[in-house]
């Protein structure tokens, strides 16, 4: 028997399916170089939008159709969803909660005569599961996971139920695995990450205590709530020398009425103080080293005014970010916008995304012309095909970098690079 997870959107789904792949071969089942070689097929799904609803939706329906004898599970954002359920029954073995994976899983190994009993079972906890990292000098570390914010529009707290934050000696036993088996960035994984809290350990303490252990390498982490990013946070992070010179911010609207509506909890001022005091304490702190910043905007959230969005945009004119993730806005059942009008079109919602595109394409073009005739250090990531010697990796503040090199470099490795030219969305250079 072989199986393969087919996983969508984001780190933590990825993270996920490295903790599954871990899991499923503690049964003797083999990993599966493609789909059509697999008997067993794990879809890690994400709920987020309806365009990866979608994707998820067309490709179990062709999966069927060319292969009606495949077992096929469904976990992640959309498992738990009774629609999802009703539509995909009969083309869906299993239907499972990330958390339960590892308890809901014997019931497709059953039937094929891969499990006997539940002694077997290898743990309880699918975050306690050693995962199989696909990368082995960058891995993605899950502290926490679930939310407590209910923000209107967002599907997580349904999805994955309330935050619970691992033990603080799990994570950092963890770290220090991944580090004596030489990898090189760490990336600290949450769905509200900074509002990390076990016991007396908080996420501060936490970030001090794996900036104690010993090794060369780095640490960031995705993905904060300004709510929680508090001034003891801002300072860690500017006196570290291993956490990157990477903040990830999401401020999702640049107006105070449609951030009430969405229960962000803060508000637009309060925002950008976060960004001054986070730019104050890194020119403080680390004033020879580059500083990036990036964000996450929805457009036409139900209500948005012409008005409302202009303030969005003035917002990404004001901070200047290094990136921003820009979405339109897709309404999610069980989330409390499900129940507003949809009020802006979809022209009007390409219309602005495009209007924030094209002032983040300014300000980040503008930042990375900061990087030119200068020298940083680059985690090589890949070499590129048909090439002379050219590789693919990124700096310590994720910037992408295409760099030439006259000799040989192993992959995973740190090198440093002088840049020669910055485009909008990454840099160019040679190195030394």
């Amino acid at each position: 028997m072989k199986y393969f997870v087919k996983v969508f959107g984001c780190q933590m789904n990825q993270s996920d399916a490295e903790r599954i792949s871990s899991l499923i071969e503690k049964y003797k089942i083999k990993k599966a170089s493609s789909i059509d070689e697999a008997n067993l097929i794990i879809f890690v799904t994400c709920g987020v939008r309806q365009s990866a609803e979608d994707r998820v939706y067309g490709q179990i329906n062709n999966i069927r159709k060319k292969y009606p004898n495949k077992k096929t599970i469904l976990t992640g954002c959309l498992a738990h969803r009774k629609d999802v359920q009703q539509r995909l029954k009969s083309k869906v073995d299993l239907f499972c909660e990330i958390k339960n994976f590892p308890r809901e899983i014997k019931r497709v190994l059953d039937t094929t005569g891969q499990l006997v009993g539940t002694k077997n079972m290898p743990c309880k906890d699918y975050l306690q599961i050693v995962p199989q990292y696909s990368n082995q000098y960058s891995a993605h570390l899950p502290i926490m996971t679930g939310c407590n914010n209910f923000c209107t529009y967002c599907v997580v707290p349904y999805a994955r139920g309330r935050e619970y934050s691992r033990p603080a000696n799990d994570i950092l036993r963890e770290v220090r695995d991944l580090v004596k088996k030489g990898c090189k960035e760490i990336v600290i994984l949450g769905q509200n990450v900074n509002s990390y809290k076990y016991v007396s350990v908080d996420f501060p303490k936490l970030l001090e205590s794996i900036e104690k252990i010993s090794g060369n390498f780095w640490l960031t982490f995705l993905t904060s709530h300004p709510k929680d990013m508090s001034d003891k946070l801002i300072e860690t992070i500017a006196k570290s020398k291993k956490i990157c010179e990477y903040i990830s911010l999401p401020a999702q609207a640049g107006d105070n009425e449609i951030l009430r509506k969405m229960n962000r909890k803060y508000s637009i001022e309060h925002y950008k103080s976060l960004i001054k005091k986070i730019r104050s304490n890194h020119k403080k702190n680390k004033p020879e080293n580059q500083l990036s910043i990036s964000t996450d905007i929805i457009v036409g959230f139900p209500g948005e005014t012409k008005k409302q969005f202009e303030n969005s945009a003035k917002l990404l004119r004001e901070m200047k970010f290094d990136m921003a993730y820009v979405a339109q806005y897709s309404p999610r059942p069980e989330t409390a916008a499900w129940h507003l009008k949809d009020t802006v079109s979809k022209k009007e919602k390409a219309r602005r995304e495009k209007v924030l595109t094209d002032i983040l394409a300014k300000t980040a073009l503008a930042n990375n012309e900061k990087y030119v005739d200068k020298i940083f250090e680059v985690l090589v990531d890949k070499e590129m095909p048909d090439t002379s010697q050219k590789y693919i990796g990124h700096t310590r503040t994720q910037k992408k970098v295409i760099f030439h090199s006259n000799k040989k470099i192993t992959l995973g490795s740190f090198t440093n690079v002088k840049i020669a030219k910055a485009k909008t969305f990454g840099l160019e250079g040679e190195t030394l």
